[in-house]
């Protein structure tokens, strides 16, 4: 792709025999998740604890397979391959399996459970062209930054201070970009049925990812397929990592389903950014309060209570948790402190966009993409188109700030 500095092709590495285990992040998260679920047992309610562990399951998931929306997409537009769109055509399968049966009901295993529906608006497409810029500056999506920040990457840790930056600001100006033309909200659940739906979208996502096998077999005669681990059994690998993409896939999905049973709508990531900021900005003084986005009474209810007592807020704790284990386990927290200036740039001009992105367009790759889809909701659609093209503005301003373009797919989400 003309204008892209990147490294030269080469097919998925293997991965190298795996460090030794370190003991000390092990310990220091296991305990954090034992204690954090405890005392949330105790000082709020079984569900919260509950969806604290699912939190720590998907931190650990990402982690081991290491899971990305960012670099996926960034080595597919600069050397088409697509092992890693088609696994997240094979989490949109499964999730959609699981969800449009459960969401034409209604309920599930007793419990009320909807899904995210959005408009179909300017403001989506808007935003979500945004967060896919900064997805490719910032290093990470919302899923990649908080693994990334658990695994040990202080970069990652800048990016998520401007990510929760630009969710305020995002939150200060919604009322705004909300009012600009758009669509009602459309689910094809509730407008087909579960069935037609589903037909509809496997067919869509198997396009897709037939779509990548043929571009990447014209760019490279192949399909570049990494090689099995070595050195380790698959008892081993279990604990330890590295997985498969596609178990990943399956697991996230899965996982995505019991927060769906438990918390009566699918998993999400950012309003719990917007949260967080909101609360310190209120605590020096800035009244939040009266924005509209916080006089909902969702909203509003959320920003008078603890963080603890926010879904989304617990499972990203039990997320940034989750994957400092699995970090220890295979060997490799090994912060990097020392961060060049451009890069360090990077991440907080892409932390900004992605906040401010991520609330235009009523969520990031995991509450609009992957939460929309698994919905049915058009604006999931509008928000890939829109925030994959961001990424291809990204991955081409990559080399200004001193980011490479690599064009062999690694074993990171960012």
């Amino acid at each position: 792709m003309s204008g892209i500095a990147t490294t030269a092709s080469a097919p998925l590495a293997a991965p190298s025999l795996a460090p030794r285990l370190d003991r000390r992040p092990v310990l220091a998260a296991a305990a954090a998740l034992i204690l954090g679920a405890a005392l949330l047992l105790q000082g709020v309610s079984a569900k919260q604890a509950a969806l604290f562990a699912i939190g720590g399951a998907l931190g650990l998931v990402l982690y081991h397979a290491a899971f990305g929306f960012t670099s996926a997409w960034r080595v597919f537009i600069a050397d088409r391959q697509g092992a890693g769109l088609r696994a997240q055509m094979v989490l949109l399968a499964v999730a959609a399996l699981l969800f449009f049966p459960a969401l034409e009901a209604g309920s599930l295993f007793g419990q009320p459970v909807a899904g995210y529906v959005a408009p179909v608006g300017v403001s989506v497409a808007a935003g979500a062209f945004l967060f896919g810029i900064g997805m490719q500056l910032g290093g990470g999506c919302a899923s990649g930054t908080l693994y990334a920040v658990g695994g040990g990457s202080t970069r990652m840790v800048v990016t998520l201070v401007f990510f929760i930056v630009g969710s305020v600001l995002g939150a200060a100006h919604l009322h705004w970009w909300a009012a600009l033309p758009a669509l009602a909200p459309v689910s094809l659940v509730k407008a087909w049925g579960a069935w037609p739906a589903l037909a509809a979208h496997l067919a869509l996502f198997a396009a897709i990812a037939a779509l990548t096998v043929v571009l990447e077999r014209r760019r490279h005669g192949r399909l570049l397929a990494p090689e099995a681990p070595r050195g380790a059994g698959p008892a081993a690998r279990l604990l330890r990592g590295p997985w498969p993409l596609v178990a990943g896939a399956v697991a996230l999905a899965v996982l995505d389903f019991a927060t769906l049973a438990l918390a009566g709508r699918p998993w999400g990531i950012t309003s719990a950014f917007a949260l967080w900021g909101s609360k310190v900005a209120e605590a020096l003084g800035i009244g939040v309060a009266a924005w509209p986005y916080w006089s909902t009474p969702a909203n509003a209810a959320a920003l008078r209570a603890s963080v603890f007592a926010d879904v989304t807020s617990v499972m990203n704790f039990g997320i940034v948790l989750g994957a400092l284990l699995a970090a220890g386990l295979a060997g490799r927290f090994a912060p990097e402190w020392r961060i060049a200036p451009r890069p360090l740039l990077a991440a907080v001009l892409g932390g900004l966009l992605l906040g401010y992105g991520a609330r235009l367009a009523y969520g990031c790759n995991i509450g609009a993409y992957l939460g929309g889809i698994a919905s049915s909701s058009l604006h999931g659609w509008l928000w890939l188109v829109s925030a994959f093209a961001g990424s291809v503005l990204g991955t081409r301003l990559r080399p200004l700030f001193g980011l490479e373009v690599e064009r062999a797919a690694r074993r990171t989400g960012c």
